[in-house]
């Protein structure tokens, strides 16, 4: 064999060598590194907590887009991770919360590294140096990075051993469960655990059953509603489209997921993102739905209704049937009439946390019970305007297991009544906008329909809705 041909086959084998290692695969183990645990003394920890709070009282004197800056040595926050790139929902960024169990705080980092679960796994402790980073809200969240002229920016990935500290302690996480009312800014990047969930039936229900996010019109993200099978709240389940699970269907049954709670891109609404599917343990055959959908028209006969035009400006709803009742805070349903930019019709039914000074705010009204054996073909219609909702919510909900008594409101199951429409914070905020004609007859027995307000006196939740033009009817 001459010397030019056995150059060629080494090379040949070299280059396949080279390519062969070269494949991008996620789908390795985890290296196992000796890490020599650093002598951080206690007096230069600082709470996530403590660090959070700084920033709220920088945004109390300046704005709400204040950002802190830290340049004292050999300070560091110390947390738990509870985040995971390993299958691609997460990208660049690192959540830890301050404790493995009924954790106060969490925060997310901003960093230039891509896969982070090789060196960060789910439960590891970690140490994050503060001086050079700075801390603002990013997406609705409070993000550590560098300051990258007026935001956040990330850490750079030569930067990450020098701001990023491993500890050899690797622990189990406790989720924090939580019912999705009881979301709010400083539950925000903690581990969480919701029980009795659901995915609206849209999703699940209809002739194809949704992905993760997978769809047609998913882009970035898919959001996926969740819907709670107790009090019949709902939140966003937000699933990357470029995450490994992005086509799996989404489960028909009820039960728990475990993720982070989050915000979406703008900042504006709460989101739950999972680390992978095992996150979902949905293993209960009972659904609760609302399936009648919407009618044509209205049934022609008043069952029960009400346009508020007897009630008292200013005073609280009364007679007719209703029940009002405050289960958080000090704001309820009054009449209100306004001849301004955002008139009413008359006199309307109007609940606000603007000005309260409540830390959160649950109002309720609620029709009297509706026998809906004694009549065929009922359907309900309504109204709705708002005075910049901001995140306080309204949602129609309908009970069948609630004895009556305002007292134990909190304590039936209440069932979304989605295919009613309410005005949106980004509709205009002058117009009246019709729910339309939701269907009733596919339902028996007594049940109760309520309007129930959540907000709080926080300006991203301190909204105000009104409510008029309520009918119930049937054929």
């Amino acid at each position: 064999m001459n010397i030019m041909n056995v150059k060629k086959r080494v090379t040949v084998l070299l280059v396949t060598i080279l390519i062969t290692s070269c494949v991008q695969n996620d789908d390795f183990d985890i290296p196992v590194l000796a890490i020599e645990e650093s002598v951080i003394p206690e007096s230069g920890i600082i709470g996530i907590g403590a660090v959070l709070g700084s920033l709220a009282q920088e945004q109390l004197k300046d704005d709400a887009e204040a950002i802190i800056t830290f340049d004292t040595p050999d300070q560091f926050v110390q947390g738990y991770v509870i985040s995971s790139d390993r299958a691609g929902n997460f990208f660049k960024e690192l959540i830890i919360q301050n404790a493995k169990e009924n954790p106060t705080a969490g925060i997310r980092i901003a960093i230039d590294v891509n896969p982070m679960f090789t060196s960060y796994e789910f439960g590891r402790k970690v140490y994050i140096k503060l001086a050079g980073l700075s801390l603002g809200i990013s997406n609705g969240v409070p993000t550590l990075g560098v300051l990258d002229g007026k935001v956040i920016g990330q850490i750079p990935s030569f930067s990450q051993n020098e701001y990023i500290i491993r500890s050899s302690e690797i622990t189990t996480i406790t989720p924090l469960e939580l019912g999705i009312e009881d979301f709010s800014n400083n539950k925000l990047s903690m581990f969480i655990k919701i029980n009795d969930v659901q995915f609206n039936k849209d999703a699940v229900l209809g002739t194809t059953t949704h992905t993760f996010a997978a769809e047609p019109t998913d882009q970035y993200d898919g959001e996926r509603i969740l819907e709670s099978c107790t009090l019949g709240y709902s939140c966003i389940l937000s699933t990357s489209t470029f995450s490994d699970f992005k086509g799996v269907l989404l489960p028909e049954k009820q039960g728990s997921i475990e993720g982070i709670l989050t915000k979406n891109f703008f900042g504006d609404a709460f989101n739950i993102v999972i680390n992978d599917p095992t996150a979902l343990v949905f293993d209960n055959p009972e659904r609760f739905d609302f399936s009648c959908g919407t009618a044509d028209i209205a049934g022609t006969t008043v069952l029960f209704s009400d346009d508020f035009e007897t009630q008292t400006n200013r005073k609280p709803i009364t007679g007719n049937g209703w029940t009002i009742f405050t289960q958080e805070g000090t704001e309820t349903w009054e009449a209100y009439t306004s001849d301004g930019t955002n008139p009413s019709q008359g006199i309307s039914a109007r609940v606000s946390s603007y000005g309260s000074e409540d830390e959160r705010t649950i109002a309720w009204l609620v029709t009297p019970s509706i026998n809906l054996d004694q009549q065929e073909g009922e359907t309900l219609h309504f109204e709705t305007s708002n005075s910049f909702a901001d995140l306080s919510n309204l949602d129609i909900v309908f009970s069948k297991n609630w004895d009556g008594n305002p007292t134990t409101i909190a304590n039936a199951r209440w069932i979304t009544l989605s295919e009613g429409y309410i005005i949106q914070n980004s509709d205009d905020f002058d117009e009246w906008y019709s729910s339309g004609i939701i269907d009733l007859s596919c339902e028996t027995g007594v049940v109760y329909i309520a309007f129930r307000y959540t907000g709080s006196d926080t300006e991203d939740f301190d909204g105000t809705y009104e409510l008029d033009n309520i009918s119930i009817d049937y054929n």
